[in-house]
């Protein structure tokens, strides 16, 4: 298996994770009936939670865009050594992204989310 699709594994796992620890923010405030209601009057989870479950949806959006250009380059076969530099820039950037939007460091969570745009953009740019 190309080392690429190992990334994009690895980074729904991370996803997944991200889901996780969002939940356990969410249940923490608002308890397990107020979770598996339908959510109508949900309230605004707060705090460390709050962040969790931005940055899970975060992770979504961009892992879309990753899994894309992935599929892509490994479909019409042009990896390299730059689709792999990419997926690893993502993959750890993401990662990065994660523990500084959960804990509130503000400046290196934006740098961090760039620095995952730049990996995904170092794949698409195999295929243009």
């Amino acid at each position: 298996m190309k080392p690429e699709l190992t990334l994009l594994a690895w980074s729904v796992i991370l996803a997944i994770v991200h889901m996780l620890i969002a939940v356990q923010g969410a249940l923490n405030q608002v308890g397990l009936m107020t979770l598996i209601g339908n959510r109508e009057n949900f309230p605004e989870i707060l705090g460390w939670g709050g962040r969790a479950g931005r940055a899970s949806r975060n992770m979504a959006e961009n892992l879309v865009l990753f899994a894309a250009v992935v599929l892509a380059v490994v479909a019409v076969d042009r990896t390299n050594a730059m689709t792999l530099l990419g997926a690893q820039i993502f993959f750890w950037a993401r990662i990065s992204y994660a523990v500084c939007y959960i804990g509130g460091i503000k400046w290196l969570r934006t740098l961090s989310w760039l620095v995952s745009v730049i990996g995904t953009a170092l794949i698409l740019w195999q295929l243009l």
